[in-house]
């Protein structure tokens, strides 16, 4: 039987669990549906600002989620492959079909992938995104970091806990990241920045041995045991109606009250196109959201 709901949220992230969080308490019967591990990219923020008594994204997305479950919010751990119209409402396809009279996709965005050799190969085998999971692992290693923004230093710092050597490999000659991940990068002694410069394969036998770099047209090799990436995003969105409009990365189109497209189907945070990037505009477009559904399944 078909288990059905005024509004369904696709992911687990920031956005969807501030999004069903508000949804519920405006009397809404909510659930929220995840593919993998509730928190979603804030999970790979260490250093929260702003946020009174969550210190790192884990302890944001857990109080969110807690909360959620006590206020009645129905998380399902299933991925979502489809949503369909169904009647005046929706169907999401899942492990299970669920009926919504109204969804939010919240399904964010996940870390592009370098496209090199080696980098598919050696998944789990010293290609990672997580230092924090998986620093300790490299203990007196070197290793290399790609990317030149705020997620790619704070992981750099991450690793220098542990590391001999990280290798910040940017392809720029300028950081974009906030201007104190920066200075800490700057004092770190074990972080070193090779400006200028992209990854032309990763190497190595049963694991990561050696980064292959292109720089100024010349190639070289560096010994890393490891290689954590953050080189940009891309929308995790496949499941998304063929109807709806996306700009040219891919990325969800909504109009200023963020719904897409197609009526009744709403997109908030990563996974929509104009999103600052910012955890607070996540929030305030969540809370937007869920006032215009309850709005206006109570007309």
């Amino acid at each position: 039987m078909t288990q059905n709901y005024d509004l369904i949220v696709i992911g687990e992230g920031i956005s969807g669990l501030t999004c069903a969080s508000h949804a519920v308490r405006a009397g809404l019967r909510v659930a929220t549906l995840e593919a993998n591990l509730f928190g979603g990219l804030v999970l790979n923020v260490n250093e929260l600002h702003g946020y009174p008594g969550a210190e790192s994204g884990t302890d944001l997305a857990s109080g969110l989620m807690q909360a959620n479950a006590e206020a009645g919010v129905t998380s399902i751990q299933e991925p979502v492959t489809a949503i369909r119209a169904a009647g005046t409402g929706f169907e999401v396809v899942a492990g299970g079909t669920y009926g919504a009279r109204q969804v939010a996709i919240a399904s964010g965005a996940r870390l592009k992938k370098l496209g090199v050799p080696g980098e598919k190969e050696f998944e789990g085998r010293g290609v990672s995104s997580c230092a924090d999971c998986d620093a300790p692992m490299y203990q007196n290693e070197d290793v290399v970091v790609v990317g030149g923004g705020d997620s790619a230093l704070q992981e750099a710092l991450v690793l220098a806990r542990f590391c001999r050597k990280v290798h910040i490999v940017h392809r720029g000659s300028q950081l974009r990241a906030q201007k104190h991940f920066a200075d800490h990068v700057a004092a770190e002694p074990r972080i070193s920045i090779i400006w200028n410069t992209t990854v032309e394969a990763i190497l190595g036998a049963k694991m990561v041995e050696k980064v292959r770099l292109k720089r100024d047209g010349n190639t070289e090799e560096i010994a890393a045991a490891g290689v954590f990436t953050y080189v940009g995003l891309e929308p995790s969105a496949a499941f998304a109606p063929s109807g709806m409009s996306r700009d040219e990365r891919g990325f969800l189109v909504t109009n200023d009250a963020c719904e897409t497209k197609i009526a009744g189907i709403w997109a908030i945070g990563a996974v929509r196109a104009g999103y600052s990037g910012l955890l607070r505009d996540a929030a305030v477009e969540a809370q937007r959201v869920a006032k215009a559904v309850a709005s206006r399944l109570k007309e």
